[in-house]
């Protein structure tokens, strides 16, 4: 192995570093009063430095063990110079010590090295601690209004073991359900360590093969919902001008079939003029939560607007996560009769009563695990 800090390569020992002190920065920041006096901005910045706490870890860890190696290697070099019985050489026991020692840290390198590069291509990912999933019925009819309640349902399951937070932002109920429930559409904010290192495998399809509870003949019906699940930016990461780029104003909220739920203004409408996005609150009964709520969708809106401009030419299973009609790749196909859901990009089955249930724990381990892989191919 080479000696010193040539057994890491250097951009990768530079990256890693710089992961070590964005940790550092953010441990600083939070000691600053007029940080932690703003409770949104320190949450953030607690979750990232939460997100970086195990690679940081890691670096000094790693920094320590290429230290000692450098040391055994001078002193093994030491002894091979003066080999010839020459006066003055390494003492003889701190030598042997180096022969033994040496092996072990080169060992505890290696393993070190390979998680905290698995850490840094997801160390990204796991920096984003708030997300905005977006559910919407697609084909199938009733049914598939059912359908994407019950992914809402099972997503709130997950949300509700991993101890991350959710707030229903935006909830169309599906009128056209004949009373058998469901919604056409659902926009909730997600906020936990880790959030969108896993949730961002659910963008995309899902495919239900059942009996749906409006079929009277018992024949099996395909419905389908999509998924899409964009990270929300801190507001300094869109540019905004509230005063002259956004009309807003207040209305009576609606309910299904148009007829006004609500004698009082409460309910929120913005346009971005720019862009033409419109943005619609209602589900709060404060006027000022509405007016928040639409605001943090229009940012997260703009700015996956910017970064798929930004980023035209990225990949399918990236590009797949952007709104509208982007979403149509199929990524999971759930089969009631055999109870089982088989996911497009991982071999194997999964039990459907589990994910159901909100265990999505093992599912999404094996797809971070193949990006990681992937990811660590192309470095």
């Amino acid at each position: 192995m080479p000696s010193g800090p040539e057994r890491v390569h250097p951009a990768v020992l530079s990256k890693l570093r710089d992961l070590r002190d964005e940790h550092t920065r953010a441990t600083t920041d939070l000691q600053d009063p007029t940080i932690t006096a703003d409770h949104r901005k320190a949450r953030t910045l607690a979750e990232r430095r939460a997100a970086l706490e195990a690679i940081a870890s890691q670096v000094q860890r790693l920094e320590s063990l290429l230290a000692e190696a450098a040391e055994y290697d001078a002193l093994l070099a030491q002894a091979g110079s003066s080999s010839g019985g020459g006066a003055g050489g390494a003492d003889k026991d701190l030598v042997e010590m180096a022969r033994a020692e040496l092996p072990k840290a080169e060992q505890e390198i290696t393993q070190l090295l390979r998680n905290a590069t698995a850490s840094l291509v997801q160390a990204e990912d796991n920096k984003v601690g708030s997300i905005m999933l977006e559910i919407r019925a697609g084909t199938g009819g009733d049914e598939a209004g059912i359908w994407a309640q019950d992914l809402l349902e099972m997503y709130t399951r997950y949300a509700s073991r991993k101890g991350w937070q959710v707030e229903v932002l935006e909830l169309s109920a599906d009128s056209s359900a004949g009373g058998v429930g469901g919604v056409r559409a659902a926009v909730v904010n997600v906020r936990g360590p880790g959030v969108w290192s896993a949730m961002n495998f659910e963008a995309g399809v899902h495919s239900v093969k059942r009996v749906p509870a409006t079929e009277a003949q018992g024949r099996i019906h395909t419905s389908t919902a999509t998924v899409a699940v964009l990270p929300e930016p801190e507001e300094v990461d869109v540019k905004v001008n509230w005063a002259s780029d956004v009309e807003e104003f207040a209305t009576t909220s609606q309910g299904p079939g148009g007829q006004n739920v609500n004698k009082v203004a409460t309910a929120v409408q913005i346009k971005h003029k720019p862009t033409g996005i419109i943005i619609r609150m209602q589900e709060s009964k404060s006027q000022q939560d509405n007016r928040q709520r639409a605001r943090r969708l229009l940012l997260v809106r703009l700015h996956e607007l910017e970064r798929q401009k930004k980023h035209a030419t990225r990949s399918a299973a990236r590009s797949a996560q952007i709104g509208g009609g982007e979403r149509s790749e199929k990524i999971r196909t759930y089969r009631y009769k055999e109870s089982i859901a088989a996911d497009e990009r991982l071999p194997g089955e999964y039990p459907l009563r589990d994910l159901l249930a909100g265990n999505l724990d093992t599912l999404h381990a094996d797809l971070i695990e193949q990006e990681t892989n992937r990811r660590l191919a192309s470095l």
